[in-house]
């Protein structure tokens, strides 16, 4: 049902208006009242961003070096799993800051021929030495020098992830998969301009710790120029451990044992048997709907369930009425955003500790519940933004990449070091950053409360990949970074495609709005002043900001696949397999 509040008609007529129905016409959604059919993208003169096409497989990711290793593991007989495990080493030598070994995530696994869809969690767990006030500095709060250390670094899930989700899907050798990573750590990599940046910008922090130091940075603590080429030997040497001996070299092999001297160097408690311990989550994906289409999300402790719950309070609106980017749509995607991060600080917990109430927070009269609250014309006061009755029951350098082949398998996988860089520390030897997954816990929560850290709980994380279905079949595969900005950029993108119809390249490039826990409403640029003064006059409190996510999207299309790397981030790429 859609709900249609007070003062709506007048906000469709000022958001709509003639320009909207052009580009319906115009638009690939309007295919089945006789627009141009699926597959028109590229000559879509409607539209300002094209897609990049291919009519084999594709790898959509933040780095255009990792993508192109992913096509090629494709082009050489591999399958989507076997290139999304292949693009993720490679993001772990070119993109340090994100791409990794020492931390964990979500990856969601679409298999085409058994028209089976998985789920496998690997994200980071508390050692069992952990204990309260581990991390709080003397005036009882979190202390950065401690969370950016090696007592910041939860146990890493990455190299078991990756090698759980190749042993149960993959085609090719292990070795295959993982040789072209180990080749660009020994022979270097081009450092390009976003890596040279990044590098500087971190220099302080990062060189504090003498093997990031060495790893990263020329002698003195000099960055890389762009241009210039990056050897990393020590990472080199993890990876080889890996391709030779599989996850265990990290887990109870000679990878595990330099890390594990390292934590009892440096004051970390990482042991031999929270390595071995560590176990992958195998599990159905948490299906929703929206629009008619079926979703599969990741369940708890990922924020599947709290994206669903945002387009299910979306459902009761006709977006496509208001049309994209309108002062009246983007209100809606803040009032609702406020209302689900209010749930979120009361109703999501650690795993496996707390019982997320998940069935509750996706009930339709909840969400129901929830849209009666939003008014058209102004935002609720902050005292009555208030968790419901289901309920009571921030990086942005974590990555996500995006796999179809030919055969129709598709991997989208979203993984993080917590902060840029992680704990910005590596245990000497390895070339590996650690994460500080350890920090994302409520330090201050007496013990027992739903995110205060407790031995073997892994945190909860608003990390949620998404693959979008229509006709039964895989349509959208999905995902972005951006710590508490992903919910929100990932509800405005499905929206642009569902809703409004448009490419996904079109509708990863419009600008996006946040508003989470606080007042004001960011918004990036390239929003009109004149639908900022809308909002303003509204009783918004708009603050101009950065950009929001870094949307790396797959659509598989009847006869193609539409590839749209984010612009946001540089450097991101599309490889194709034709």
């Amino acid at each position: 049902m859609l709900l249609r509040m007070p003062g709506m008609d007048r906000l469709i007529a000022a958001a709509a208006g003639g320009a909207t129905a052009l580009l319906a016409a115009l638009t690939p959604a309007a295919a089945a009242q006789g627009g141009p059919p699926p597959g028109s993208y590229i000559i879509e003169y409607g539209s300002i961003h094209h897609p990049v096409v291919s009519r084999g497989g594709m790898v959509v990711s933040q780095n255009e070096l990792a993508s192109e290793i992913g096509a090629q593991v494709l082009r050489d007989g591999g399958n989507a799993v076997d290139a999304a495990v292949a693009t993720g080493l490679a993001l772990a030598v070119t993109l340090p800051r994100a791409g990794n070994l020492g931390g964990g995530g979500f990856m969601l696994v679409h298999l085409a021929e058994a028209d089976q869809t998985i789920a496998i969690e690997y994200y980071g767990e508390a050692p069992k030495a952990v204990a309260p006030g581990l991390l709080l500095d003397a005036d009882g709060r979190v202390d950065r020098a401690k969370r950016y250390s090696f007592l910041g670094a939860a146990v890493p899930g990455t190299p078991l992830g990756l090698f759980e989700a190749h042993q149960r899907f993959g085609r090719l050798d292990w070795a295959d998969v993982v040789e072209p990573a180990v080749r660009i750590a020994e022979e270097g990599i081009t450092v390009t301009e976003d890596m040279a940046y990044a590098l500087t910008l971190q220099r302080d922090w990062i060189t504090m710790d003498p093997a990031s130091a060495e790893a990263l940075y020329k002698d003195g603590g000099e960055p890389y120029a762009p241009g210039e080429l990056l050897v990393q030997p020590d990472l080199a040497w993890s990876l080889a451990q890996y391709r030779d001996h599989g996850a265990s070299a990290f887990y109870e092999g000679e990878v595990a044992a330099r890390l594990v001297v390292a934590m009892q160097a440096n004051g970390g408690i990482i042991s031999f048997e929270d390595l071995a311990e560590y176990q992958v989550r195998v599990t159905d994906p948490l299906w929703t709907e929206y629009r008619g289409h079926a979703i599969a999300q990741m369940p708890p402790p990922a924020s599947g369930v709290l994206l669903a719950q945002m387009l299910n309070i979306l459902e009761r609106f006709d977006m496509a009425a208001l049309g994209p980017q309108s002062a009246a749509s983007l209100h809606l995607f803040a009032e609702a955003t406020r209302l689900v991060y209010a749930d979120r600080s009361r109703a999501m917990g650690g795993y496996p500790q707390h019982d997320v109430p998940v069935e509750a927070l996706l009930s339709a009269d909840y969400a129901a519940q929830r849209a009666a609250l939003i008014s058209a014309d102004a935002p609720l006061p902050p005292e009555d933004v208030q968790p419901g009755a289901a309920a009571l029951e921030h990086s942005p350098d974590t990555t996500h990449y995006s796999v179809v082949d030919a055969e129709g398998n598709a991997v989208s996988n979203t993984y993080t070091l917590g902060s840029s860089y992680g704990a910005h520390v590596m245990a000497p030897g390895t070339g590996f950053f650690l994460n500080d997954g350890m920090g994302n816990f409520r330090w201050n929560e007496p013990p027992g409360s739903p995110n205060a850290p407790e031995p073997g709980k892994r945190v909860i994380s608003t990390i949620t990949p998404v693959i979008v279905f229509r006709d039964d079949r895989p349509w959208i595969v999905s995902g972005t970074p951006g710590g508490l900005q992903i919910i929100p950029a990932m509800a405005q993108f499905l929206v642009n495609m569902i809703d409004h119809g448009l490419n996904p390249a079109e509708a990863t490039a419009r600008p996006r709005v946040f508003q989470g826990y606080g007042d004001t409403l960011d918004v990036e640029p390239g929003i009109s002043p004149d639908t900022i003064a809308v909002l303003e006059s509204m009783g918004h409190e708009v603050r101009q900001t950065l950009t929001m996510g870094s949307i790396q999207t797959i659509e598989i299309g009847e006869d193609a696949l539409y590839g749209a790397p984010d612009t946001r981030r540089p450097g991101a790429g599309a490889g194709i397999a034709q």
